[in-house]
């Protein structure tokens, strides 16, 4: 299944909304008034079979106001709720090798904001300090159950699905606070730093997510193209490691580290972040 957040109009209501290749969008606002315009509170209530059976219902059964266009609904994170972001750095051996790093013997954990989520087709303004923003796409990881201590053999029963998430940087800070040895968490934090969508993709819907194609592309141009088999760290390591002490929360999200490629964008640029069976990304810069 694929399950977003949508709003109808700018500021309006959120709704929970279903995605079919065939059948396109479907509020099920009607169906599901129980769940708050939230994909994991709907497979919490009623399981992926039940969360399944709803929303076939809703196509079956849609009422004219019920069937969406795409193209003119506002599209929010596909997660409600966040507590944080975590981020994996040189989880690629291509993307540490261009940046002269050496690749980690465990994984290197970095944390977004919750505020630093944005959903599918919304501009990105990334402020005035910054003259060098780049993209980084990335496989994300979206936990559905409370967890602590996972062993890497139980990894898939924490996960509600996957989805895109471009993890942007202000590299010309980032590279400033590097030479100073401080944190450089503020050139991945600002607001709008970490596109999430179009839709959460469930589990079931994924059997084997380390055998995706991942791409960037910006004006057709091809600017990143990897497997996430080539993910130094997969899966069942990350959650192994970073559920060893520290506890995820439902709708937290694992950015699992992006490929060689990384590049900056101008002005106008609209990022097309694109993963096998989740969709595209995509999300237009505009530079102050």
């Amino acid at each position: 299944m694929h399950l977003g957040r949508i709003r109808r109009t700018p500021g309006g209501p959120v709704e929970l909304a279903a995605w079919h290749p065939e059948h396109g969008l479907v509020s099920l606002r009607r169906l599901a008034p129980d769940v708050d315009a939230d994909p994991l509170d709907l497979l919490a209530r009623h399981g992926t079979d039940g969360a399944g059976e709803l929303v076939r219902a809703a196509y079956a059964d849609a009422h004219a106001d019920d069937l969406l266009d795409e193209a003119s609904v506002a599209f929010e994170p596909p997660v409600a709720r966040c507590s944080k972001v975590c981020c994996m750095a040189l989880n690629y051996r291509a993307h540490a090798e261009e940046s002269g790093l050496e690749v980690p013997p465990d994984p290197v954990l970095f944390f977004k904001p919750p505020s630093a989520l944005t959903g599918h087709r919304s501009e990105i303004r990334p402020p005035a300090r910054t003259k060098h923003v780049e993209h980084e796409v990335e496989l994300a990881v979206v936990i559905g159950t409370r967890c602590r201590d996972v062993p890497a053999d139980e990894w898939r029963r924490v996960v509600a699905g996957y989805t895109i998430v471009n993890d942007l940087t202000a590299r010309d800070l980032q590279l400033i606070n590097h030479g100073r040895n401080v944190p450089w968490d503020q050139a991945k934090a600002f607001d709008g730093f970490a596109p999430l969508g179009p839709y959460l993709v469930t589990a079931d819907a994924v059997p084997d997510p380390s055998g995706l194609e991942m791409t960037l592309t910006i004006d057709g141009e091809v600017r990143q193209h990897a497997r996430t088999a080539q993910m130094v760290f997969g899966i069942p390591r990350l959650i192994e490691d970073l559920t060893d002490g520290m506890t995820l929360e439902p709708g937290d999200v694992i950015a699992t580290g992006t490929t060689a490629g990384i590049a900056p964008v101008s002005d106008g640029d609209e990022m097309h972040a694109t993963i096998t069976g989740l969709g595209t990304l995509r999300n237009r810069v505009l530079l102050g």
